[in-house]
């Protein structure tokens, strides 16, 4: 008897059911885990009871015989208990598009014109917009009637499927564009997880501090200090002669931690000398002159015309839809703007920094596939013979459904193969050519060259990168790199150079176990068997090529069942590619090899590496290596295995110390600051730099250069940022003070650690709008309750200060029920011709009860100030300035 859905619902209401999918293997599994668990009972020790097999499971006749207590539901088409009624669903699973955009559109439109509604569940907003753009691209013209034959949801779904009873299909956006569905991972990584630097500016009592006003001194903790009789915190710095400074928990963005050269102790000011104003004035000047030299640098690319690409094809919408991962929020960010680079008519000239595993190479097989989709032809220039070829697999593999042809070049192919490849490039029958630095020899003629992508910059020499400049005068050029940049220094290069940063990492990634061993054949043993017992593989780096037999012996003897391959610079080419391509194919279990695998090697299943002699690699080359591994969901282990800490040097000491603290997400970025502090500033700016860097610390050369550089923009290159130097929107109140007798504050009795006290004013200090420091005062009550009135008090003056900035107010007083606020020092400054100052005038005029404006001496000179009477409270003082703004 067959009965529809309704009466099925009825049933199942009416009783207590045991649904049971495919009852024939169910009962096949019972058994054999029932086996299992009888040949386990077995070998257990008799000295202690134990409860035995058929009191703990059930095998498929007990299974059957309990489920017959029940109500029984069987999902399968073949029954095994006796029918009492029969229900028939009419649905058919999502049927399979092969991602041809053209037969789902066809099947939308037949399923519409037999009243079946079209639903496409996607995994998010982009996905959606995307199927719209897809068929527009399609059929522009039927384009409206289309839009009315299906409806996107934002609801990611498991399968698709077409209920003809129900009259819907309901299709999955990951089966259209076969893509993975995406674990989720259940441990503290958000998906926003952006590194912060954290450990390494958290100060403790007697760190050297920079004052950027004072210079450097040593830090005296967090201090309570008296203001007219109420209680504010304030940090205290200690300068020569034991001269103290309390800085207000206001002007924390003006003490950075000093950072220099590790061990060398820096000089410390004394209070009021000339000799700190000194130095800064000839950093600055020195600084100005080589970002004069970037700037102008930049404006003549940017008067250069390159070629504008046309927007997105359906089949560049169609590639970036086939991702198998989701893109991360950096990642979206970086392919957008270089698409913008790219649709403009001047030449691109952008890099892209991300830690390693973060996703850059993709943002560049995008960007070739633009290039190429305009007929375009595309170099992509690499460090290393090994990522030449690891680039042309990946490539390949992602644009293998697509119109694209792509070779390389790199020293293992036969002269032959290199002729046929060039004399295909000049006849533009090549799309993409990746190679090493012959890409860059005369005898290479591209027909149409459109794109020039360089991976890891730093590691070219300068004569490539002079005949590169001839190259890509009017060529687009996209440089990746994954030596970070630190934070604060990007912005302050971003006059001389387009930038994209990628912290997020990908979604499912674990951070890396990082241990530091001495050489133990027990610890090698064991982690080598426990990879392969998982399935995975291992990576063994040992930099001497005369001893790296021995070493795969004697992985061979630990662990006999493991099949160990061994890799290095000196082998054949041809033999060194087959064997990569069988290591990254899963054919042998450990690759025994130098640092050539460094830059770029990307094996998702290989998940253990271990460096033998850690101590004499640089930082970031061990930071390289280590990320071969934790490439997929998998958790991945990193073994520097080094002599005796007392054998080492001390540089290589600190070394491994700061990989072991780092070892997160992305903490490339925490590592370049221990590391290029020094050297990565000095490859920015030129080696002459880190002298500087080491009398005033680099956080505070950060703050210096870019005073320089807001300078040239607004003075030298004015007219190569009007968007900088706009009267009505331009900043002209770079650092503002507050003094005020108010308690502002987190009392003790709400936040009791001073240390977290501390970082929470640090990161205060770093919040720039509204909804992060909604966020944040979130965070706040999550963690320690409601907030007292002096913690508000303390989110208000926040707010008071943003308000300020907009009103050209350089310093707010609030003491004794009056408010002054002091109006920009200059008098010469724009700001006194914009609309904004003609608003205060006016509203000055039509309050004049409770506010005044008037010229007073001081001595800096003549300044104008705004004084309002009757405040009582930092809410009083925002209300007012709501008023104006």
């Amino acid at each position: 008897m067959e009965e529809n859905r309704e009466s099925f619902l009825e049933y199942i209401n009416e009783k207590t059911v045991l649904f049971i999918q495919n009852t024939e293997v169910l009962g096949q599994q019972l058994n054999k885990l029932f086996d299992k668990a009888t040949e386990a009972f077995g070998k257990l020790s008799s000295d202690i009871k134990h409860s035995k097999p058929e009191e703990l499971f059930l095998n498929e006749k007990q299974f059957l015989h309990k489920a017959l207590d029940f109500s029984i539901v069987e999902l399968y088409s073949k029954p095994l208990f006796k029918i009492d009624k029969k229900f028939e669903f009419h649905i058919q699973p999502q049927p399979s598009f092969n991602k041809q955009f053209d037969l789902l559109l066809n099947n939308l439109s037949d399923n519409h014109a037999n009243n079946i509604t079209n639903y496409l569940f996607c995994s998010n907003d982009n996905q959606a917009s995307r199927f719209h753009d897809i068929f527009e691209d399609i059929d522009s013209e039927q384009h409206e009637t289309t839009r009315k034959q299906y409806k996107t949801l934002v609801f990611p779904l498991f399968q698709g499927f077409i209920d003809e009873e129900l009259q819907i299909a309901c299709y999955t956006d990951h089966q259209i564009f076969e893509r993975y569905h995406k674990f989720s991972i259940k441990n503290g990584y958000s998906k926003k997880q952006t590194i912060t630097l954290k450990e390494l500016t958290s100060l403790s009592v007697g760190d050297y501090v920079t004052h950027i006003d004072h210079g450097i001194g040593k830090f005296g903790g967090l201090q309570k200090i008296d203001v007219e009789g109420k209680k504010q915190e304030a940090i205290k710095l200690v300068y020569a002669d034991n001269d103290i400074v309390y800085v207000s928990i206001h002007s924390l963005h003006k003490i950075s931690k000093y950072n220099g050269k590790d061990g060398v102790p820096p000089k410390i000011y004394k209070l009021g000398s000339n000799a700190w104003k000194a130095l800064k004035q000839k950093t600055k000047a020195r600084v100005k002159h080589i970002a004069f030299n970037l700037i102008q640098l930049y404006a003549k690319r940017r008067l250069e015309k390159g070629y504008a690409c046309a927007p997105d094809s359906y089949l560049q919408k169609e590639l970036e839809s086939s991702f198998i991962y989701e893109d991360t929020p950096d990642q979206i960010t970086a392919t957008h703007d270089v698409k913008m680079d790219m649709e403009s008519d001047r030449p691109m000239d952008r890099l892209v920094c991300g830690d390693v595993g973060f996703g850059k190479t993709e943002v560049a097989i995008r960007a070739a596939f633009k290039a190429v989709d305009n007929s375009k032809q595309v170099a992509v220039l690499v460090p290393t013979t090994i990522l030449a070829y690891q680039h042309f697999r990946t490539f390949s593999e992602r644009l293998k459904d697509l119109p694209v042809t792509v070779g390389y070049l790199n020293r293992f192919r036969t002269a032959k193969q290199k002729k046929e490849t060039l004399e295909q490039l000049e006849e533009g029958k090549l799309d993409i050519l990746i190679g090493t630095h012959q890409l860059v020899n005369k005898n290479v003629k591209f027909k149409d060259l459109g794109l020039l992508i360089i991976d890891e910059e730093q590691k070219f020499g300068v004569n490539v990168k002079d005949k590169l400049k001839t190259i890509s005068e009017t060529v687009d050029t996209l440089t990746l790199t994954a030596t970070p940049i630190p934070r604060t220094l990007q912005f302050s290069l971003m006059a001389a150079r387009d930038l994209s940063v990628i912290t997020t990492p990908p979604p499912n990634r674990y951070p890396i176990e990082t241990q530091v061993i001495s050489f133990s054949e027990e610890v090698i043993r064991d982690a080598i068997s426990y990879e392969i017992e998982r399935g995975g593989q291992v990576f063994f780096i040992n930099n001497r090529i005369e001893n790296i037999k021995e070493v795969a012996g004697m992985i061979q003897r630990l662990v006999p069942s493991a099949k160990v391959g061994i890799g290095h610079g000196q082998m054949d080419g041809k033999k060194l590619e087959e064997l990569m391509l069988s290591f990254m194919e899963g054919e042998f279990d450990v690759l025994v090899a130098t640092t050539i695998i460094e830059s770029g090697l990307d094996v998702p299943n290989a998940n253990t590496i271990f460096i033998n002699n850690a101590n004499n690699f640089g930082l970031s080359d061990l930071h390289q290596m280590r990320g071969r591994v934790g490439r997929s969901n998998k958790k991945a282990f990193c073994y520097f295995i080094t002599p005796p800490h007392s054998m080492m040097s001390s540089e290589a000491q600190k070394r491994i110390n700061a990989l072991e603290q780092f070892s997160e997400l992305g903490s490339g970025f925490n590592i370049a600051m221990k590391d290029l502090e020094i050297r990565g500033a000095g490859d920015l700016l030129g080696g002459e730099q880190s002298g500087f860097i080491n009398e005033i610390g680099f956080d505070t050369y950060q703050k210096i250069m870019n005073e320089a550089i807001e300078e040239l923009k607004e003075n030298e290159f004015a007219d190569l940022y009007p968007q900088d130097n706009d009267v009505e929107t331009k900043d002209y109140v770079k650092d503002i003070q507050i003094d005020t007798d108010f308690e502002i504050l987190f009392p003790d009795e709400y936040i009791n650690n001073i240390t977290e006290r501390l970082n929470l004013y640090n990161e205060l200090s770093t919040i720039k709008d509204e909804a992060t420091l909604q966020q944040y005062e979130q965070k706040l009550i999550d963690r320690f309750g409601t907030l007292p009135k002096p913690a508000l008090a303390l989110l208000n003056s926040v707010r008071l200060k943003w308000k300020a900035t907009a009103l050209g107010l350089e310093k707010i007083v609030i003491k004794q029920g009056k408010m002054i606020g002091y109006f920009i020092s200059d008098q010469q400054s724009n700001f006194y011709q914009s609309s904004r100052f003609i608003k205060i005038v006016q509203f000055v005029q039509q309050n004049g009860n409770i506010c005044k404006m008037k010229e007073k001496q001081t001595k800096n000179g003549l300044r104008l100030l705004l004084t309002f009477e009757n405040v009582k409270t930092i809410n009083n003082a925002l209300e007012f300035f709501n008023g104006i703004v």
